[in-house]
Protein backbone atom coordinates (compact mmCIF):
# COMPACT_ATOMS: atom_id res chain seq x y z
CA UNK A 1 0.00 0.00 0.00
CA UNK A 2 2.52 2.14 0.98
CA UNK A 3 4.43 1.55 -1.85
CA UNK A 4 1.34 2.20 -4.45
CA UNK A 5 1.18 5.86 -2.77
CA UNK A 6 4.92 6.53 -3.32
CA UNK A 7 4.44 5.27 -7.20
CA UNK A 8 1.13 7.54 -7.13
CA UNK A 9 3.24 10.53 -6.28
CA UNK A 10 6.48 9.82 -8.46
CA UNK A 11 3.85 9.75 -11.68
CA UNK A 12 2.57 13.15 -10.21
CA UNK A 13 5.46 14.45 -10.31
CA UNK A 14 6.23 13.10 -13.57
CA UNK A 15 3.20 14.54 -15.24
CA UNK A 16 3.46 17.83 -13.44
CA UNK A 17 6.69 18.50 -14.98
CA UNK A 18 5.62 17.72 -18.75
CA UNK A 19 2.84 20.28 -17.35
CA UNK A 20 4.93 22.51 -16.28
CA UNK A 21 6.64 22.54 -20.01
CA UNK A 22 3.46 22.79 -21.50
CA UNK A 23 2.72 26.00 -19.77
CA UNK A 24 6.03 27.31 -20.22
CA UNK A 25 5.38 26.63 -24.24
CA UNK A 26 1.79 28.55 -23.87
CA UNK A 27 3.37 31.33 -21.97
CA UNK A 28 5.82 31.96 -24.91
CA UNK A 29 3.03 31.44 -27.50
CA UNK A 30 0.45 33.65 -25.95
CA UNK A 31 3.61 36.91 -25.16
CA UNK A 32 4.27 35.72 -29.95
CA UNK A 33 1.12 36.69 -30.66
CA UNK A 34 0.53 39.55 -28.42
CA UNK A 35 -2.47 38.38 -26.29
CA UNK A 36 -0.37 38.12 -23.42
CA UNK A 37 2.77 40.72 -21.84
CA UNK A 38 5.69 39.61 -19.97
CA UNK A 39 4.53 42.80 -17.50
CA UNK A 40 1.02 41.05 -16.99
CA UNK A 41 2.53 38.57 -15.01
CA UNK A 42 3.92 39.02 -10.98
CA UNK A 43 7.34 39.60 -10.67
CA UNK A 44 7.66 35.94 -8.66
CA UNK A 45 6.09 34.54 -11.95
CA UNK A 46 8.33 36.57 -13.90
CA UNK A 47 11.40 35.46 -11.91
CA UNK A 48 10.38 31.47 -12.10
CA UNK A 49 9.76 31.74 -15.58
CA UNK A 50 12.94 33.22 -15.75
CA UNK A 51 15.21 30.68 -13.88
CA UNK A 52 13.76 27.94 -15.81
CA UNK A 53 15.00 29.38 -18.88
CA UNK A 54 18.35 30.08 -17.65
CA UNK A 55 18.53 26.47 -16.37
CA UNK A 56 17.00 25.09 -19.87
CA UNK A 57 19.78 26.82 -21.93
CA UNK A 58 22.60 26.02 -19.41
CA UNK A 59 21.74 21.99 -20.06
CA UNK A 60 20.88 22.79 -24.01
CA UNK A 61 24.25 23.93 -23.97
CA UNK A 62 26.06 21.06 -21.90
CA UNK A 63 24.46 18.72 -24.07
CA UNK A 64 25.26 20.51 -27.50
CA UNK A 65 28.21 18.08 -27.80
CA UNK A 66 28.61 19.67 -31.83
CA UNK A 67 28.88 22.91 -31.96
CA UNK A 68 27.14 24.86 -35.22
CA UNK A 69 30.43 25.47 -36.61
CA UNK A 70 31.94 22.36 -36.08
CA UNK A 71 31.94 20.71 -39.63
CA UNK A 72 30.33 17.17 -40.02
CA UNK A 73 32.02 14.89 -42.13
Amino acid sequence: MAHDHERFKQDLSELDAGFIRVLEDLIDALIANGSLRLTDLPPQALEKLAERKRTRQRLQGALNLISDDDAIL
